[in-house]
């Protein structure tokens, strides 16, 4: 059994651990091997109508491709005013002083701001020193981390020379934090696959014992935050975090959610690469600003560990541990659950590659990995049909933005981009007689009003990107520039195709193995 330590600036003491102990749900009725199949069986279906469609009814399939690429132009345009109203909500709250805003909140139930303790978990694995030391640093600037951050540095024991490494950083970074702790995950125990949330399901209990049991914090007073181990926050975030936690009634039934930009490497990706990043930074925060959409954890988040205590922790055998573990609580507690905003963004670091082709291999992979997501909409009807108790609505509604993006991306793409394409294979003449019609009519300006709204969102990431280094070289300018007439063969390689892969591969039953991004 592998050992675990604990280390501050007061102590360091050494001890083992014991049984793990997992929270069990009832059977589906439905088996989970049925509801896998729903996005790729809608995705393959989707291919042999339109196939079979543009044969028989040419015009019928392109205006189906028309009227779902018209809904994809107004979803874009919705969060193109999303996004500026993020971008606003942001300048206001980096202009918040958060120990005035805490004593404009303060009320009779609010916590005491010095009772509130971070405990910050890293999952990580076969992570350089270079990377973690950047990730802790950042930690270690936050406001007032020498009395309020417990880190909790999650290793593997697969990982060859893990727990030294961990030690090592203990070493050099104790005396910057409350208490630094190191949790070295077990390989192999049973029910589990080789994956983040595994990692921090077995953190998140041990920390629980050693915070609250062995150094006596008060659970009712803990926040958790878990991120993956590149994420750099915020100056401001855990000093705004800790006052909503101590001001917020509803502290219990919480998730806290920053908008994400992935720029904490935008200098060194490939240039061909960016327009990519700075279309999924941007639509992360339109979800997040509009009050339209259902918000869902992404990457780094918080929750109180009274809330993660009471839930079981994150199961360890899912992929998209985020959405999973907001699913699970939304049922669990029937519907009593939230998401707030704290428009303070972090930066992540994008996938990268020596070469285009490499770099583009890694971002394929990287999208394969999120598009598992896709598993979490047959999770949301096993736990609708498990929950009759809950909201009807609010399981709907929670069903709807959990399927909406992962079936527009498979199933939506094959109908809008297919649909627009095949029916000119089979009768040439017949499209080429009503290129004027309605239909395609309808689906130019959609692709219209999508491309200027991708290069709106281009335009913006590159106006609030971090300083750079050095200055320009003319081939990264071309390259730059380059990306703009072919994203949309940068998204059908590195978004559409792994998603169609990825839900294949679901629906099949073949298993996908979590995997660590290249990201230097």
């Amino acid at each position: 059994m592998p050992y675990q330590s604990v280390g501050n600036r007061r102590n360091s003491v050494q001890f083992g651990v014991g049984r793990t102990v997992w929270a069990g749900t009832r059977p589906s009725v439905i088996p989970e091997r049925i509801l896998d199949t729903i996005p790729g069986g809608l995705a393959w279906l989707a291919l042999a109508v339109v196939l079979a469609g543009a044969y028989v009814a040419p015009m019928a399939v392109v205006l189906g491709a028309g009227l779902l690429a018209f809904y994809s132009a107004v979803r874009f345009s919705f969060a193109g005013a999303a996004n500026l109203l993020g971008l606003r909500t942001i300048r206001r709250w980096e202009a918040i002083n958060w120990d005035e805003e805490y004593t404009r909140r303060t009320s009779a139930d609010c916590l005491p701001l010095e009772a509130v303790h971070h405990v910050v978990i890293i999952p990580n694995y076969r992570e350089d020193f270079v990377t973690l030391r950047r990730t802790l640093d950042r930690l270690a600037l936050q406001r007032d981390a020498a009395t309020s951050i417990n880190i909790v540095l999650a290793m593997e024991v697969g990982e060859a020379g893990a727990v030294s490494k961990g030690e090592a950083l203990r070493a050099e970074y104790a005396a910057r934090f409350e208490n630094f702790l190191v949790a070295t995950h077990p390989k192999g125990l049973s029910g589990e696959m080789q994956c983040k949330s595994a990692n921090q399901a077995w953190a998140g209990r041990w920390a629980r014992r050693t915070m609250v049991d062995e150094l006596g914090y008060n659970i009712d007073h803990l926040v958790i935050t878990t991120m993956d181990s590149d994420t750099l926050w915020h100056a401001d975030y855990f000093a705004a975090l800790r006052v909503l936690f101590a001001t917020d009634a509803r502290r219990y039934a919480t998730f806290w959610q920053a908008p994400i930009r992935y720029h904490g490497n935008v200098w060194t990706i490939n240039p061909l690469m960016r327009i990519l990043h700075a279309y999924s930074s941007a639509w992360e925060l339109a979800y997040l600003a509009a009050p339209w959409w259902q918000a869902l954890p992404m990457s780094s988040y918080s929750m109180s560990l009274r809330l993660l205590d009471s839930l079981g922790y994150w199961d360890a055998d899912v992929i998209a541990d985020e959405w999973h573990m907001y699913i699970k609580s939304y049922f669990q507690r029937d519907g009593d659950v939230w998401l707030q905003p704290i428009f303070l963004p972090f930066y992540a670091s994008a996938t990268t590659g020596d070469t285009i082709l490499r770099a583009t291999k890694e971002r394929y992979l990287q999208t394969l990995r999120h598009a598992w997501g896709a598993k979490e909409i047959g999770y949301t009807i096993a736990q609708m049909s498990e929950n009759p108790q809950s909201s009807l609505l609010g399981g709907f509604n929670l069903l709807f933005r959990v399927a909406h993006d992962n079936l527009l991306a498979g199933f939506g793409w094959i109908v809008m981009m297919l649909g627009a394409q095949f029916p000119m294979l089979f009768h040439p003449e017949l499209v080429r007689a009503n290129l004027t019609s309605a239909p395609f009519l309808l689906l130019q300006i959609s692709a219209t009003v999508v491309s200027l709204l991708t290069i709106g969102f281009w335009i913006i990431d590159l106006r609030i990107r971090p300083p750079r280094a050095a200055p320009w070289t003319w081939r990264e300018r071309v390259y730059e520039l380059v990306s703009l007439p072919l994203v949309a063969v940068m998204t059908f390689i590195c978004v559409a195709m792994p998603v169609l892969h990825s839900q294949t591969r679901l629906m099949l039953g073949v298993p996908l193995q979590f995997r660590v991004a290249a990201k230097r």
